[in-house]
């Protein structure tokens, strides 16, 4: 076997199973190794933690169909680059044209030809292996936007699930598809500068005392300087710097009020506080979503942008929750109606 065309690991999403059997029957005869998700969430999950080079996606799954999955990925800066092919049934230009909006590499026709299935993933695996061998500053800022969450087991994920309602709710403003990439990114980084916060603060399992919280807030400012080299900071530093803001101006670190706060920032304020309400801390457990709810509608127009809020709050849940909230409430339901 030529060294281009080594054998690849590629996630095959469909919500029928004798589908995900057939093809995965296909591939690993080509010696492939295989993982399937039969659902939008699940596929999400695994491109984001399992190392996929390559995802062949069916288009018509209930819930998160594969447009909003291919959507995701492409604004996701880990899984940007990953090939994606939309496997389909549908044969109208218009659904294809869809498929390239939304960042597809190619398309399968449904019934799945083995032979144009298994030339097809040589070639896109050929672009995956060459795309791999680029690296950049930006990919050590997101490193180390991980490592903060590594120094803490209670906020494990966090970045994650703040990048994704950052983008549900630049999606809900309007925003276009690089604005909202650019959000999903400034969520991501927000909390950066916690690297060179004393963990002594950050593990604290009670309330900090005035001389902790003041180093807490310094993070926000070291954070700004840590990106500040990237070709990317114009767009990542107003966010990561004012995101503890409030719409009252009684934030920090400068106090900005209302729309002077910038968007980014406004916008992963909200990001962020609901994540924080929802997730297990040292020193509370998580409050459930309808309180989380009632917390982030009594701030709205005092802590929060007002219209921001509503159009978060308005999203309907397949768009507004991580997928980890979305596959933790279908296993809860699932064991109740056992």
């Amino acid at each position: 076997m030529k060294p281009d065309e080594r054998p690849g690991r590629v996630l095959v999403v469909d919500d029928s199973e004798p589908n995900r059997e057939l093809i995965a029957a296909y591939l690993e005869q080509a010696g492939h190794q295989v993982l399937m998700a039969g659902s939008g969430a699940e596929a999400l999950l695994a491109v984001q933690h399992k190392g996929v080079d390559l995802v062949l996606l069916d288009i018509m799954m209930p819930g998160m169909d594969g447009y909003e999955v291919c959507t995701r990925m492409r604004q996701n800066f880990a899984t940007r680059l990953t090939p994606v092919v939309l496997v389909t049934s549908l044969d109208d230009r218009s659904d294809r044209i869809r498929g390239m909006d939304a960042g597809a590499d190619d398309f399968l026709s449904k019934p799945v030809n083995q032979t144009e299935l298994l030339a097809r993933v040589r070639s896109l695996l050929r672009v995956k292996r060459l795309t791999d061998q680029l690296d950049s500053s930006e990919t050590v800022i997101f490193t180390l936007a991980r490592a903060v969450e590594a120094k803490d087991p209670y906020t494990e994920q966090h970045t994650a699930r703040v990048g994704d309602y950052a983008r549900a709710i630049a999606t809900a403003a309007g925003l276009t598809s690089e604005e909202q990439a650019a959000v999903y990114r400034c969520g991501m980084v927000h909390d950066i500068g916690k690297i060179a916060i004393s963990d002594v603060i950050l593990l604290k399992p009670a309330k900090l005392t005035l001389a902790e919280f003041e180093s807490m807030k310094r993070h926000s400012l070291i954070g700004e300087e840590i990106v500040r080299p990237l070709r990317s900071a114009a767009m990542l530093m107003p966010a990561i710097r004012h995101h503890h803001e409030r719409w009252d101006g009684s934030g920090y670190p400068d106090g900005l009020k209302g729309t002077a706060i910038p968007l980014n920032a406004r916008i992963v304020a909200i990001s962020d506080a609901f994540d924080a309400m929802t997730s297990d801390r040292p020193y509370r457990r998580a409050m459930s979503i309808d309180q989380a709810r009632a917390i982030l509608t009594e701030g709205r127009a005092s802590q929060w942008d007002a219209d921001l809020v509503d159009r978060f709050l308005a999203l309907p849940e397949s768009q507004r929750y991580h997928p980890t909230v979305l596959l933790a409430r279908k296993t809860v339901e699932e064991a109740q109606a056992a």
